[in-house]
């Protein structure tokens, strides 16, 4: 059995989700958007503070795509795993900011998890080049 290093972490923590109301409404009302086909990325990057988690991440499946909590629950399911996985690509250190980021689902359908997985990879890529010096 292998030991996993700090810089290998796939792991999801509280620290890293986005819940406290007046961090979402402070993210939707300046933050920045743009859209990658299944999702609305909307973000917002702040100056490197060691207090506050670098990157913050809130996942949003809308009821009125889907009615029932199962089907939301699965592909928000889906989109953490794949966040939890490829994270590493926007590595605060490297960019020097603080980011908090909120994805929102926009297909009326469920995808595949490989498909699911490269287009929030390409979201993840867009951001890193966003934010290089």
């Amino acid at each position: 059995m292998s030991v996993i290093s700090d810089n290998n972490d796939f792991s999801f923590k509280k620290t890293e989700r986005l819940h406290h109301r007046n961090d979402i409404q402070e993210l939707f009302e300046k933050g920045s958007s743009f859209y990658l086909y299944p999702f609305k990325v909307i973000y917002i990057a702040e100056p490197l503070d060691s207090k506050i988690k670098p990157q913050q991440l809130l996942i949003s499946v809308p009821k009125r795509k889907f009615k029932k909590a199962p089907n939301r629950n699965f592909i928000k399911r889906q989109v953490r795993e794949a966040y939890r996985h490829h994270k590493n690509l926007i590595d605060p250190e490297k960019l020097n900011k603080n980011l908090r980021i909120a994805y929102i689902y926009t297909s009326d359908k469920k995808m595949p998890s490989n498909v699911l997985t490269k287009k929030l990879k390409k979201t993840l890529e867009r951001l890193h080049q966003e934010f290089v010096v």
